[in-house]
Order: structure tokens, then C-alpha cells, then sequence
């Protein structure tokens, strides 16, 4: 095992691989890295299904059978994703039975193209999760507008969710509202909110990359000394929204009804400047019951020389808010940060879905 890793664990951070392939599964790597990196869970994209399809001879023989049953693209990445998901959930069964649920997921997003339809993504997230088949699997939706009342009918219809792309303080004030309205929903149902779990995904080095590239064009030595501090700063202040929300009122109803909180999950933690330690999305964010989902890379990093940061406390909420108001005083517009990265994320997002559909259907055609 690794030292740094358990020390992680140990402070409540649960590790999550943002990575899955066959080749993983049928190779017994995640299963080692489950044995001996303290890994608890694991995140998908499409980005990552059509590198692992592309790169592998491991779907040769599903590609095979989707060919000749005359799957279309869209039935084969369902089929191909769906069954990699599920073979993942079912090797951390034993980790969501020792968690209670709270670890042990693995999630998979709704196709991109739905990301402004709420009863597309409603659906899709119904379907997925059947499919999927296994209780310790998370669907993914987008934090847009739209997604947000999808998020409340998904968690409503008692299905797990890890909700994505979430950037601004604003928006996630809005995905725990949704969470909330969603576990109203379910007990109304009469399903058992002790089994309905969620993530907010907070994205971490996205948030830096563009408000570094507008210090960058800042005449003022004081914009060098906010390089790189905003993306923590952010999760920092999303912290200090988790509780609050979490001790509310409203949510002790729920909670005596056996809801869980909304847990917070560290995304995008890869470091995107080399300039940067590469774990300092992962020393900077430690918090007890919070999710770190990393690269393989940043894993890997972290288990060599990571270092295990004091836990966020509140003084480091009053510091975050002075990074941000000392970026106003520089004329840089959290809002229309948000606002970009919202877009880009969308439209990676868009690039990635082509991407996966380009790979399969050239795959099925080589069939």
C-alpha cells in the first residue's frame, strides 16, 4: 500500500480513478489498484471510453456481436459502456458494501447531446441506470440550467447521481437545491433515501488555466501573486456552502428520514501547468467525506511524494474570499469565468461524444 495514499484516506478523502477500460478490468489492474492505491471508486467520459476503445483489442469480440446483431453506434456505445461500468461496480461491490454506499461507486455520464433537454437526461439517466444494473453505480449529469431538474427527478425516481461540471459558487448552490428538492421527491415516492447517494463535482484546474490566462494579460505585479490560487480558492468557498446547506433544517428532516448528505468530489485535479506541483489538487483539498477523483497520473504522483495538507478549516474560507476579491480588484469577472468554462465544458463535452461515435463506428465497420 501506499503510504501517501492511506495517509489521504485516513484524513476522510476518498480516492477515485478517473480512468476505466476493459483492458483494466480483464488485466486485474483495477483490481490492484483497488488492492494497493486505496482507490474507492472510479469516474468515465466519453473522452476516456474512446481512447480505451481505440487503443485496445479487449472490444474486439463485443464489436464482433454488435456488428452482426446490426447495432447502430449509438446501441453499441451504450452496450460497450454499460457493461465496462458494470463490471467495475461489481468488483467494488465489496468497497460500497463496507462504505454503506458512500464509496465503492462508479459513474457514467448521459450522452453530452442531452445536456440542454431535462427529460432526455431524465430519461437517459433511467435507462442508464437499469442497464447498468448494479446499486453502486452513479449516472452523470451536467450542472447546466436545463440538467438541474433532471438532477431533481433522477435522485427523485431513487437513482444515485454524480452531477458534473459544476464550476461557479452560484450553480452549486443550486445542485444541492436540486439534491434537496430530489430526496423530497424520493421520500414522497416512498424510496429508501438511505440508498440514494450524490457528488457534486467540482472542477479544480479548469477554474485556474483560464483566470491564470487572464492575469496573464494584467499589467500589475500583484496578478503574478494570484496565479494558480483560484481553483482551490473556489472549492474552498464551495466548502464553506456544503455547511451551511447540509446543517440546515430542511436537510435534518430529510437526514432523520435517512438521507446522506451530498458529498463534495475534487474534479479536474490534474495539474494543467507544469509550472505547478502535480498534487497540488490533492494537498490543497482535504477535507473529511470528500471525493478526490484523479488521473491515473495524479494518482500515481501523489502515491510517490504527495503530501497530506492540513483539513480545510474556517479561516481558510475567509482567505479564499480574499483571493477572489483581490482578483475583482484586478478586473477579473468571476462571472463570465463561469460562464466560459460552463460553455468550453459543454463543448468538450460535445468533441468528445464525436470522438466516441467516430471510434465506434469506424470499429463496427472494421467488424
Amino acid at each position: 500500500m501506499s503510504e501517501n495514499l492511506t495517509r489521504l484516506t485516513e484524513a476522510g478523502v476518498s480516492v477515485w480513478l478517473d480512468d476505466l477500460s476493459r483492458t483494466r478490468l480483464e488485466s486485474g489492474d483495477l483490481q490492484t489498484l483497488i488492492d494497493e492505491s486505496s482507490v474507492t471508486g472510479v469516474t468515465t467520459n466519453p473522452t476516456i471510453f474512446a481512447t480505451a476503445i481505440a487503443g485496445s483489442d479487449s472490444y474486439d469480440g463485443a464489436l464482433s456481436d454488435l456488428a452482426a446483431s446490426g447495432a447502430d453506434v449509438e446501441e453499441a456505445i451504450e452496450a460497450l459502456t454499460t457493461e465496462d461500468v458494470a463490471a467495475a461496480a461489481r468488483l467494488l461491490r465489496p468497497v460500497y458494501d463496507a462504505t454503506d454506499g458512500a464509496d465503492g461507486r462508479v459513474s457514467i455520464e448521459v450522452p453530452p447531446p442531452l445536456a440542454r433537454d431535462t427529460a432526455g437526461t431524465a430519461s437517459a439517466a433511467t435507462i442508464m441506470w437499469e442497464r447498468v444494473g448494479e446499486p453502486n453505480a452513479m449516472i452523470k449529469i451536467p450542472a447546466t440550467e436545463e440538467g438541474l431538474s433532471a438532477i431533481a427527478d433522477t435522485i427523485g425516481a431513487g437513482i444515485s447521481v454524480n452531477v458534473t461540471l459544476v464550476f461557479s459558487l452560484s450553480r452549486y448552490r443550486h445542485v444541492v437545491e436540486a439534491y434537496l428538492q430530489g430526496l423530497e421527491k424520493a421520500r414522497a415516492a416512498g424510496h429508501d433515501l438511505s440508498t440514494i447517494r450524490s457528488v457534486a463535482s467540482i472542477f479544480v484546474s479548469r477554474v485556474d488555466a483560464e483566470i491564470d490566462k487572464r492575469l496573464a494579460a494584467v499589467d500589475d505585479p500583484a496578478a503574478a501573486e494570484l496565479a494558480g490560487r483560484a481553483g482551490i480558492a473556489n472549492c474552498v468557498l464551495a466548502h464553506e456552502i456544503h455547511s451551511q446547506l447540509f446543517t440546515s433544517e430542511r436537510f435534518r428532516v430529510l437526514e432523520l428520514a435517512g438521507a446522506r448528505p451530498q458529498r463534495l468530489l475534487w474534479a479536474s485535479t490534474g495539474v494543467k501547468n507544469p509550472d505547478y506541483p502535480d498534487t497540488m489538487y490533492v494537498t490543497g483539498l482535504v477535507s473529511p467525506d470528500t471525493v478526490n477523483t484523479m488521473p491515473e497520473a495524479t494518482l500515481r504522483a501523489f502515491a510517490d511524494h504527495g503530501e497530506v495538507g492540513a483539513p480545510i478549516a474556517a479561516e481558510d474560507y475567509r482567505a479564499a474570499d480574499e483571493v477572489f476579491d483581490r482578483l475583482a480588484g484586478l478586473g477579473i469577472d468571476y462571472a463570465d469565468v463561469m460562464t466560459v468554462l460552463e460553455t468550453e465544458g459543454l463543448e468538450k463535452f460535445d468533441v468528445s461524444w464525436t470522438e466516441l461515435q467516430g471510434t465506434v463506428r469506424r470499429a463496427l465497420e472494421r467488424a
